[in-house]
Parts: structure tokens; C-alpha cells; sequence
């Protein structure tokens, strides 16, 4: 069953997030991940919640969203990512094909 990872992005350094930006879709298509959005407009229909830069990337399941996300190649990403942007990340299960 496929698996979603949704990211809130508010990028506090532009120009330390494009290295991050340039380099993480290579480590996530090894993973099986592909993009579903990816920094576009956004628009909120109800709620308080409004998004900075809005990323939804879709797994082949949840195992393989885990190995990306806890995988030695995307650590040092991440540790861009946590000096140049505050993130929101959950992951969650899409629902079973019929």
C-alpha cells in the first residue's frame, strides 16, 4: 500500500536549502519515492493552517518511505534541511487499491 510523506517547508535560507533541494530527489527516487507536489501554490479552503512550501511524495509503502527517510545518504540532508528551514513532517498509509 502506498505511503505519503507530507512536509510543511518554511525555508529560512534560501540559498543553504537550493544545495538540499538540488540533491534530495535523487535520494528519494532510490527509494521508490516520487512527487506528487512540490513547492506549488497552495490554497487553503478551511482552517487556521497555512502552508509555507507544501511537499507530498509518494512511497511504494510505508517500509520504503522508513528506509529513505532513516537511510545514511539522506542524513546528511537532513542536517541541511534542519540549519535552513523549519519542517512539519508526517508520514501517513494510502488507502488499499481495490
Amino acid at each position: 500500500m502506498a505511503a505519503y510523506l507530507i512536509a510543511d517547508v518554511d525555508v529560512t535560507d534560501a540559498a543553504m536549502f537550493d544545495e538540499y533541494r538540488r540533491e534530495v530527489p535523487a535520494t528519494e527516487a532510490r527509494h521508490g519515492g516520487r512527487y506528487l507536489a512540490r513547492g506549488g501554490v497552495t490554497r487553503v479552503l478551511e482552517g487556521d493552517w497555512e502552508p509555507h512550501r507544501l511537499v507530498i511524495i509518494e512511497f511504494p509503502d510505508m517500509a520504503a518511505l522508513t528506509a529513505w527517510y532513516d537511510s545514511p545518504e539522506y542524513e546528511r540532508l537532513k542536517q541541511i534541511r534542519f540549519r535552513c528551514a523549519n519542517t512539519r513532517i508526517i508520514a501517513t498509509e494510502g488507502v488499499p487499491s481495490a
